[in-house]
């Protein structure tokens, strides 16, 4: 049996610095051991015994030979490992026959002695020839076989290690068509899925021009496929489907990196997706396709903006999203308590007089971002965020083309999302179309503000609750923590949270138009604005604008309506109003007023504003409009909330008051308005209503095919 240690003194050789030494001296010294090496040129070398042994300078050479490091054969466990209990067992029975033959006893030692032994063919009196002899045929083996299991169990143990050469991978096959055969799986990556017969084929011919013909043998049609199928486990090309294999080929050579945050707000995740659910438009109470975008905190994992639109995604909704970060939507009046955050974005638990620092609660946690990881949808690129993100020193890191796992986390909460709440709502289509019903549309039932409300609901209440498998403290990795909890752990951590600061940077997210001030206003687009606040004309700007004397104007381009100026002298906001709002009484984006001018221009001598936003109003409520572009526009009109939450006015404060509105018949007129959805609950809505609804001119029917 050889040993793992090597006696180190006078006459042991080293390797140090590339050169062969032999240690001629060692003593003992006041700093310690010391020893004295010679080289082959003579010249002597004095330093201390620890430098020579843990070193990576020196390296011992040892005389005889012995267990290394780069042996070929595996470690017991590696041995051990490989060994179902079939094998284990037939392996432990051989080792206790093995020392029975040596000791006399099957555990190896007098001590353990079991029942009868040492048995008298194995009594270490006798001679080791008779027991070989009586072993081998007690076990009806040749004494060959039993010399070469005692020479295995002394040099390994129990971990005997298998004689049998490992297979080789591809069998018989040369390597070189092997190569080639890989080479030209890789080219067909981004081509359409060939059959594993043109691969042998274009791999056979390949492989003659490169090395002439009989110079590489052709592995038979069996070895060939076999080939293939472990070529499949290093480049997938058959199994799965193409767009599935470009992505296996897309990923990095090496090993996965990852962004690792370090504390709440430093990264905030946005994307957007197609919901798996039909909802109701609100104007004309047919089903619609919906697009949910989110924004997510990346360390905590917290949802801090929602917004559901309809048909696609806009620029101003993902500002949006992105405002609510500041400034998050308030907690519905029915939440449970551990859904709704306190105001200030401060956990409870770190609070001593909670009831007193606690307002009514918000939906989510107030964060500014400091970085924002987008795709490069066009929205997310848009000059709009761009410019907003640097106005607020928020940096924007776009992750790869075409690579979701750069944002695992909120791909993984729209999964979350589509199993444990959507696939449970009526309307439900599935996540592909085949895995669609039959008519999922006609289960549509909720609106699109009733959905966007049933997912914050669900967000705040369960997703923010619910402990995640991915949120671990390093230094607790057995703990499992829910979004809310490890917001107060990022807290903990940093010491810190960025909170906004000022309630007006809502308009810092809207489009700014330069305009000159005339004397009945401002005009953007050929819409004339009016109201206080506005500078007298004449009056030189202070503002270097693109256009001579101009002025800076907040333009949402969802609700054209009105726009938001900022007086540089007082720097407050004010509300400008179109000369033409009162025709409208609900926002009106300026997609919708260039085409109710087009409409009003093939119908009129003479148009104006007023008269194309009403046609157009009459047109949509109607049930006329049959082109994509006036889909859509109706889709975005028929949402009751605009897409970003701005600062009320004085005047829209003083008349959304109680008293007001009672004073007004405002109330009462909501009620008229509120009377079919009570009696829609009685089942006033019989079969023959539904008919009729039915028949009416359904421009959204198709919406799927438009879209």
């Amino acid at each position: 049996m050889t040993r793992a240690g090597v006696r180190v003194g006078v006459g042991t050789h080293f390797r140090y610095d590339g050169e062969t030494v032999e240690v001629v001296e060692m003593a003992a010294t006041t700093a310690g051991n010391e020893v004295v090496l010679k080289d082959g040129r003579g010249r002597l070398l004095r330093l201390s015994l620890r430098e020579l042994l843990f070193s990576d300078r020196a390296t011992l050479i040892p005389e005889g030979p012995g267990p290394s490091s780069d042996d070929a054969e595996e470690i017991a466990s590696v041995v051990l490992g490989q060994l179902d209990e079939e094998h284990r067992r037939q392996i432990l029975e051989r080792a206790e026959h093995i020392r029975e033959l040596l000791t006399g006893y099957r555990s190896g030692s007098t001590e353990l002695a079991r029942e009868g032994e040492p048995r008298a063919p194995y009594t270490p009196t006798l001679s080791l020839d008779a027991r070989y002899a009586a072993k081998a045929a007690e076990l009806e083996v040749t004494d060959r076989t039993i010399r070469r299991w005692v020479a295995d169990y002394r040099r390994h143990g129990e971990a005997v290690q298998r004689t049998n050469p490992q297979a080789r991978p591809f069998g018989r096959a040369d390597d070189r068509w092997v190569e080639t055969a890989l080479e030209v799986m890789v080219e067909h990556t981004g081509e359409s899925k060939p059959s594993r017969r043109m691969v042998i084929d274009r791999t056979q011919a390949r492989v003659i021009a490169r090395f002439g013909p009989d110079v590489v043998p052709q592995p038979s049609q069996a070895t060939a496929y076999r080939v293939l199928a472990e070529l499949e486990r290093r480049h997938p090309l058959f199994r799965l489907s193409t767009k599935r294999n470009r992505d296996i080929a897309d990923r990095p050579k090496g090993p996965y990196g990852k962004l690792r945050p370090t504390r709440p707000g430093e990264y905030l995740l946005m994307d957007s997706t197609r919901l798996d659910v039909f909802a109701f438009d609100p104007l004309t109470l047919k089903w619609v396709q919906a697009e949910l975008s989110v924004g997510m905190d990346w360390y905590t994992r917290c949802i801090t903006g929602i917004r559901l639109t309809p048909v696609s995604t806009k620029a101003v909704d993902v500002s949006a999203v992105l405002f609510q970060s500041f400034r998050p939507r308030p907690a519905g009046r029915d939440w449970p308590r551990h859904a709704v955050w306190p105001e200030h974005g401060i956990p409870r638990t770190l609070l001593v007089d909670v009831e007193g620092a606690t307002g009514p609660g918000l939906a989510s946690p107030p964060l500014v971002p400091e970085t924002l990881v987008v795709d490069h949808g066009k929205v997310y690129v848009s000059e709009h965020l761009t410019s907003v993100c640097r106005r607020m020193g928020i940096s924007i890191q776009p992750a790869r083309l075409r690579t979701g796992r750069d944002k695992g986390p909120v791909e993984r909460y729209f999964r979350t999302l589509r199993e444990g709440l959507l696939q449970v709502l009526p309307g439900y289509k599935g996540p592909d179309i085949h895995s669609r019903g039959e008519r999922p549309e006609d289960d549509a039932f909720f609106f699109l503000d009733e959905l966007e409300a049933i997912i914050r609901e669900w967000t705040a209440a369960v997703y923010h609750c619910r402990p995640h498998s991915s949120l671990v403290d390093p230094g607790l990795p057995g703990l499992r923590m829910s979004p809310a909890k490890m917001f107060e752990h990022g807290m903990a951590r940093a010491g810190y949270i960025e909170a906004p600061r000022d309630r007006d940077l809502a308009f810092e997210f809207l489009q700014t138009k330069w305009r000159t001030v005339q004397h009945y206003g401002v005009e953007i687009g050929r819409r004339r604005y009016s109201g206080p606040g506005l500078p007298e004309p004449g009056v030189r700007s202070p503002y270097d604008s693109p256009v001579k004397n101009g002025w800076p104007f907040q333009v949402d381009p969802d609700d054209i309506t009105r726009i938001y100026f900022r007086d540089p002298a007082t720097r407050a906001w004010h509300t400008l109003l179109w000369e033409h709002a009162p025709s409208s009484e609900m926002p009106l984006s300026e997609d919708a007023l260039t085409f109710a001018r087009q409409l009003a221009a093939s119908k009129y001598r003479f148009p104006d504003d007023r008269l194309a936003v009403a046609d157009l109003l009459e047109r949509w409520n109607l049930g006329l409009g049959t082109t994509i572009a006036e889909r859509r526009m109706a889709l975005r009109l028929s949402r009751e909330q605009a897409a970003i939450e701005l600062p009320e006015s004085e005047a829209e404060t003083v008349v959304s008051l109680p008293s007001v509105r009672k004073a007004l018949g405002q109330d009462e007129q909501t009620a008229e308005r509120r009377e079919p959805d009570v009696v829609t609950e009685t089942g006033d809505d019989d079969e023959a209503d539904l008919e009729d609804l039915a028949g009416e001119d359904d421009f959204y029917a198709d919406a799927l095919e438009d879209v």
